[in-house]
């Protein structure tokens, strides 16, 4: 048993924000599974979700400064989650799941209820931006627009709608980071 392995999560944090690479490869090792069958059981493509957790983790590192978490497991579960609902959404897996979704039949399952809650979430906290914000989030999480196509919607700049969905999707992340209940519901 190594150093790393004896330590808490809490203390692994701790180590993390001091650029420990060690503390790191230690949460990854400790996570990787359980976030690479959650992000499967979203997508159901394997390879998408081990970009899914790819993607958590190089965030999760590039952003080991500011992270004051109770839950790493639950924190790194939402983020898969979310960035699994980011990927459906964006049209990369959107086939593949749509077919995988004809093909069974419909049950009831913890994901889809997880999937469904944070959706949930997501709605509430869009209700919570500005006006023009909220409308430029929506038109491009739910119509599904290109940047260019809002602009020319709205009648403002591409630069405007990239701001105002960056800051849309901070606050997300940083309200999604401080709801403690939430991320208990995945542990």
């Amino acid at each position: 048993m190594t150093i790393y392995q004896a330590r808490t999560d809490r203390e692994l944090i701790d180590i993390l924000r001091k650029d420990d690479h060690e503390a790191f490869n230690e949460i990854h090792e400790r996570y990787f599974e359980d976030l690479l069958k959650s992000a499967y059981n979203i997508l159901r493509d394997r390879d998408a979700s081990m970009d899914v957790v790819q993607e958590v983790f190089v965030w999760f590192w590039e952003h080991r400064q500011n992270h004051h978490i109770n839950s790493v497991k639950g924190y790194l579960l939402t983020a898969v989650k979310y960035q699994s609902s980011n990927h459906i959404r964006n049209g990369k897996v959107r086939e593949n799941f749509r077919l995988a979704n004809t093909e069974t039949s419909f049950t009831v399952n913890e994901e889809s209820l997880e999937l469904k809650e944070l959706q949930s979430i997501i709605k509430s906290f869009t209700g919570s931006l500005p006006e023009k914000c909220a409308e430029i989030f929506r038109m491009s999480r739910e119509e599904h627009l290109s940047n260019k196509e809002i602009a020319q919607q709205l009648g403002i700049s591409e630069k405007t709608v990239s701001g105002q969905l960056s800051r849309a999707l901070n606050k997300l992340r940083s309200d999604l980071g401080k709801m403690h209940f939430w991320m208990y519901f995945f542990m």
